[in-house]
């Protein structure tokens, strides 16, 4: 196991590309530290520079302390999987696990204790005679896994692995990984632009865009307290809403927000809203948090027409407009609550539950 710490690393390509921009991110020993964003926002890049397979325009990536940007891949000790799976299609199961062993000269006996080992963490034994073609999607990729574990690195490296398997067996691949993570305890980096994996994965989450990092922290850090509106939109499905708004002063300790031409009472603004009264600023709520008006107050209610109902079963995001404004809006309302296209509908919000964004997209 080791520690992962990227200071100040860049990546520009020949064309003048920037990838990524002066990142610093620390691995914990043991963390399942997951990368996630937009394609293009220089996540696999990252991945690349500590895997050794890209140099490092300019800062430096310690493992355990030890600087190894100058370092060969084979001198890192790392172990990378790829969404393609990249296996040998002539070899079968068992040699495809040994192979990297046989390249690095391990005596016949070891190489063969490895293969066991992992074939036996990952219940491949039965497939073991087997050829990649004869084998479904999740099987591969546990065969690919398996010849990143026979190496016994100190960081498992994995570049958006689910990526080729349908939505079922991406969601069971995705509690084994995490099963297996917790079993071996070795430090992992995982890459996806998937924020539904990077929440029920990582120990902690590191969001990026266009090569720059926006976030770092615990899953429920970034769904709760997300730091720009970037954030807030790209975490949680569906993303948290931002409607534009101002803020005046109301009785007593209260903000009113103005949203469109209706108000909304904050009883308890963030500590920094005051000096935001009549300033452009935007205003962030979560779909759950949008509900029918219920026991709510006026003060905490939206007028809005419905304009589209999704019915997942269980619950129905619904897309709604607040009239005479640009705002729209998705509520996320139980399988029984009335909503219609083209009704008029009163929505009560959870107040407690607002976050404060500057014009800029920062949180306030």
């Amino acid at each position: 196991m080791a520690t992962v710490a990227l200071r100040g690393i860049a990546k520009v390509f020949p064309d003048g590309t920037h990838a990524v921009r002066h990142l610093d991110l620390e691995v914990g020993d043991g963390e399942l530290m997951v990368l996630v964003g937009p394609s293009g926002c220089g996540k696999s890049t990252i991945l690349r520079m500590v895997a050794g397979l890209e140099e490092v325009s300019s800062g430096e990536i310690l493992l355990d302390g030890h600087a190894v940007q100058g370092e060969t891949p084979q001198r890192r000790n790392v172990a990378m999987v790829f969404q393609n799976y990249a296996l040998y299609p002539h070899m079968t199961v068992r040699r495809n696990l040994g192979f990297p062993l046989r390249m690095a000269r391990l005596p016949k006996g070891e190489r063969e204790r490895r293969v066991d080992e992992a074939a036996a963490l990952l219940d491949l034994v039965p497939l073991l005679e087997k050829r990649p073609g004869q084998l479904s999607g999740g099987q591969r990729q546990r065969v690919a896994m398996g010849r990143a574990i026979v190496r016994e690195p100190v960081v498992f490296l994995m570049d958006e692995p689910l990526s080729n398997l349908d939505a079922e067996l991406r969601a069971q691949i995705r509690a084994e990984i995490a099963a297996l993570q917790r079993r071996i305890g070795t430090t992992m980096i995982y890459v996806t632009h998937d924020q539904v994996e990077a929440m029920t994965l990582g120990d902690r989450v590191a969001v990026l865009r266009d090569g720059a990092l926006q976030q770092v922290g615990t899953p429920a850090r970034l769904y709760e307290g997300p730091a720009n509106v970037f954030v807030a939109g790209f975490i949680g499905s569906p993303g948290m809403n931002v409607m534009a708004g101002t803020l005046r002063e109301g009785e007593g300790r209260t903000l009113v927000a103005q949203v469109g031409r209706q108000e909304l009472r904050l009883e308890d603004p963030p500590g920094k809203a005051a000096s935001c009264v009549g300033v452009p600023l935007l205003l962030g709520i979560r779909p759950e948090d949008l509900g029918t008006a219920g026991a709510h107050p006026a003060s905490s209610r939206l007028r809005v027409t419905v304009e589209a109902v999704e019915s997942l079963g269980h619950e129905r995001p619904v897309h709604v407009r607040v009239p005479e404004s640009p705002i729209r809006l998705v509520a996320r309302l139980g399988r029984t609550d009335p909503a219609t296209p083209g009704q008029s509908l009163e929505l009560g919000v959870n107040l407690a539950r607002v976050r404060l964004f500057r014009e800029d997209g920062e949180a306030i």
